[in-house]
């Protein structure tokens, strides 16, 4: 297991656009002392259909640097074309990560059965662990419990899955199907603890930029039995998780991490800045959280 907390981290971009590579570091060194016990960079937060192979390479490599071998680096490594998939995975080890996240082919919308051979082929091209990533929402497929449970019984370095279907009998059905095979997080901070408790064993979170340490102790707190203070904590949350997507993910929370004091406010099209009614929803959310 990499851990409870894997953060799903933004990418911060400078003036003129490019990879703030310097202030990707300073995140991701706060992260790391805040209770990630992951990252992931060039993931779905961190804006990677508008980055180059070389970007997420040298971002990747920056973030490793700056942990230094203290929290896992897991390099977004799906694209939905599996050749491309396989070369960032071949390269991933040499600039630092411990572990790459696949999300499922986007757009190309394959079966099942080419789900299977698309995740083999890039798991069978590395030695890092690897973790699959279902968001039917973002890709427009569902990688499902048999699909995962054949994967992981044939590949020995697919260790975990980041479940983001919303559908907790699937993922219900995940569990029991891969069973101490598989690692099953939450793709969905809010799902995190009903989750839990049909066996999931962390979250990868957006939420964690700014709460991570709130969030370790709900997910210890519920693993050790203490459902009741897990339980209010997550209450707690609630307002920020539903804040953080009050507009597509990452604007909210790389708008929250600015008012925080990191250089994130900027975005690659077609994302764009939200406007005011969701600034007050995400200032309101945050204030309550005492974050502000």
């Amino acid at each position: 297991m990499i851990g409870h907390v894997i953060t799903a981290m933004v990418t911060p971009f400078a003036p003129g656009g490019e990879v703030a590579l310097h202030e990707a570091a300073r995140l991701a060194k706060h992260l790391a002392s805040h209770e990630s016990d992951g990252i992931v960079v060039g993931g779905t937060t961190g804006e990677a259909p508008t980055l180059e192979k070389r970007e997420k390479l040298e971002l990747c490599a920056a973030v490793a640097g700056a942990v230094a071998g203290g929290t896992g680096v897991i390099l977004g490594a799906g694209t939905n074309d599996t050749s491309s998939s396989v070369e960032l995975a071949r390269q991933a080890a040499s600039c630092g990560a411990t572990g790459i996240m696949l999300v499922t082919p986007y757009y190309n919308k394959p079966p099942q059965e080419g789900l299977y051979r698309h995740f083999a082929a890039v798991a069978q091209a590395t030695s890092l662990p690897v973790m699959l990533y279902n968001v039917p929402g973002r890709t427009g497929v569902n990688l499902l419990p048999a699909t995962v449970a054949r994967l992981s019984a044939d590949h020995d370095n697919i260790k975990a899955v980041k479940e983001a279907s919303g559908n907790l009998e699937q993922v219900a059905e995940l569990c029991r199907l891969t069973a101490g095979r598989l690692d099953v997080y939450s793709g969905d901070d809010g799902l995190t603890l009903p989750m839990l408790a049909v066996g999931a064993v962390g979250v990868v979170s957006v939420a964690s930029h700014l709460v991570g340490p709130r969030l370790k102790r709900m997910i210890l707190a519920f693993l050790e039995g203490d459902h009741v203070r897990a339980r209010k904590i997550h209450l707690e949350l609630l307002p920020l998780f539903r804040a953080l997507f009050v507009a597509t993910n990452p604007v909210p929370v790389k708008t929250a991490l600015n008012w925080l004091g990191f250089d994130t406010a900027r975005f690659r099209l077609p994302l764009c800045p939200m406007g005011q009614e969701s600034h007050d929803v995400l200032r309101s959310a945050m204030v309550a959280a005492g974050l502000l």
